[in-house]
């Protein structure tokens, strides 16, 4: 017989949430679904600050998540997230850049390096073929 972690992997449910759930039903839960929860909803990450933040961050990169959380009036968290998850960016020597090259970047950087570093053909500054 198989179990759960043989089934599912890391997908499997841990042993105290099955039995949180068993002891859930036993008490008379009739569903699954998350219920209602206390607390405030989040209102900060809206269409509009996102791009209030993208707008900020592209006329200065080096800005603080402090002061741009300051200039928009929402939580640094919250500018944080905007900045790392919606944006997709990370923080680099204090300023702000996206995670991921541009095609244009790419190739720049593969021309860049095989010139510099004379990979396939003769060193263009040398003459000498590559080790």
């Amino acid at each position: 017989m198989l179990t759960l972690a043989q089934v599912y992997g890391d997908n499997a449910m841990k042993k105290t949430a099955v039995y949180k759930g068993v002891k859930d039903f036993s008490e008379g839960r009739e569903n699954v679904t998350d219920e209602e929860r206390s607390g405030r909803p989040a209102t900060s990450r809206t269409k509009e600050n996102i791009a209030k933040v993208r707008q900020i961050v592209r006329e200065n990169r080096r800005l603080t998540v402090r002061s741009i959380a300051k200039q928009v009036n929402i939580d640094r968290e919250t500018v944080r997230k905007i900045l790392t998850e919606d944006l997709d960016m990370k923080k680099v020597c204090a300023k702000m850049v996206p995670k991921e090259l541009t095609e244009e970047q790419k190739q720049r950087r593969v021309f860049s390096y095989q010139t510099n570093n004379c990979v396939g053909t003769p060193c263009l500054f040398t003459g000498s073929s590559p080790q």
